[in-house]
């Protein structure tokens, strides 16, 4: 029974769309789903997944208290060891509800964050967020208004999807699209507020990839381009700006990729769904300084991805886990469908985004040569890390190959 319980909880690490933090070099993933018997099965609410960065050993945790249900499409992002839940779609529609769950504690709960103040956003999805001195700062994204709202909002800001509205009798009482609208919460003040942002706009979009440099926030994709756009909004002055499209080399126009800074000027771009509709492999540098995008040569080439979560990691790592490595979307001159075969990954890819320290080049160096050494002579906490990096690199070596 065991090993059926083992065997189960790692099938159940194979999932797209969740979200993913690291926090005291743990990785969390919440969320997602899987295709079971050709048939899209959302993963529970009510468990959060663990992976140690350093023994690579997973388990799973329950998560009591109000949970949000059967989501998808939603938005996950963390202050620390919070993670916010705002957002996505279920049986019952879209939501703009939020939830919380702190796993610092020792047994994690689900709340509900209600009695905010402000007006509250309207129910979305496929949006992205940033984390801002406190705030949530949430962008873009595709979901519902009333008419009240729609006619209070400027049609550059949110586009109307044709034939997608609903009736009561021969009234118009809510309409769908998709939006380019800025909103803010503060976790301290439980306070919604929309700041009034100038200067060109990115068009309204939902599967983009966001990251987050200083006081500026930055969008890329989305939205089916030759050349991947990039927008950055300054937090303090709520300023918008575009970065010119250079004659040089530059990826694809994607969406459902990540973006990751990795330096002080330089952000990391990583798979998506092409304009093809295919799931690409490649990555790429965007040096925000120059304006310029570098390819970037690495070795998991044979891994493409689609809807699956990066994180920034010890040293400029970019740990990037799950996602699917062979979604397909066909195209004909009347619609555009998903294609039934799709290979959902638990498996955590590591790129590595610049040269090593000398202390993480003696570390990789002792954990792949344990046996040479006297571990037992390093500090207690140093000990075990690279006592479980060992084991984890030992357990590799073991494991048979196809």
């Amino acid at each position: 029974m065991d090993s059926a319980r083992r065997e189960a909880a790692v099938k159940r690490l194979e999932r797209s769309s969740h979200t993913a933090f690291i926090h005291s070099n743990t990785l969390y993933v919440w969320g997602g789903y899987q295709v079971v018997a050709g048939q899209d099965v959302v993963l529970p609410s009510s468990e959060i997944c663990l992976c140690d960065l350093d023994s690579g050993k997973w388990e799973c945790k329950e998560i009591t208290g109000e949970s949000p249900t059967g989501l998808s499409g939603f938005c996950g992002s963390n202050i620390n060891s919070t993670l916010y839940i705002f957002g996505g779609c279920d049986s019952d529609g879209y939501s703009n509800q939020m939830f919380s769950v702190d796993v610092a504690q020792p047994c994690f709960s689900w709340t509900r964050v209600a009695d905010t103040k402000g007006v509250t956003p309207s129910p979305r999805d496929n949006h992205s967020c940033w984390v801002h001195r406190g705030r949530l700062i949430y962008f873009g994204g595709y979901g519902c208004k009333t008419v009240a709202e729609a006619q209070n909002t400027s049609s550059s800001s949110f586009i109307v999807e044709e034939m997608s509205w609903a009736m009561i009798g021969n009234t118009l009482f809510r309409c769908w699209g998709w939006n380019n609208e800025v909103c803010v919460f503060d976790t301290r003040s439980s306070t919604w507020s929309a700041p009034v942002t100038q200067g060109p706009a990115p068009s309204p979009r939902g599967c983009h990839a966001s990251s987050i440099l200083g006081n500026k926030g930055y969008i890329t994709g989305g939205v089916e381009t030759e050349e991947l756009d990039i927008f950055c909004l300054d937090l303090e002055t709520w300023t918008w700006s575009r970065f010119d499209s250079l004659p040089c080399v530059s990826p694809l126009g994607r969406f459902m990729h990540t973006m990751n800074s990795v330096s002080d000027q330089t952000l990391f771009v990583y798979g998506g769904l092409g304009m093809d509709g295919k799931t690409l492999n490649d990555a790429w540098l965007f040096n925000t300084q120059k304006g310029e995008w570098t390819k970037v040569k690495h070795p998991h080439e044979d891994k493409p991805r689609v809807c699956h979560t990066a994180c920034l990691g010890s040293d400029g790592d970019v740990v990037v886990f799950g996602g699917n490595s062979d979604f397909c979307v066909l195209v004909d001159s009347v619609s555009v469908m998903r294609a039934p075969k799709q290979h959902h990954c638990r498996d955590v890819l590591i790129f590595q985004t610049q040269p090593y320290s000398l202390c993480r080049l003696c570390e990789d160096l002792i954990s792949r040569n344990s046996e040479l050494f006297r571990l037992d002579l390093l500090p207690s906490k140093l000990h075990k890390k690279i006592s479980r990096r060992a084991a984890c690199l030992s357990a590799m070596k073991l494991m048979p190959t196809a």
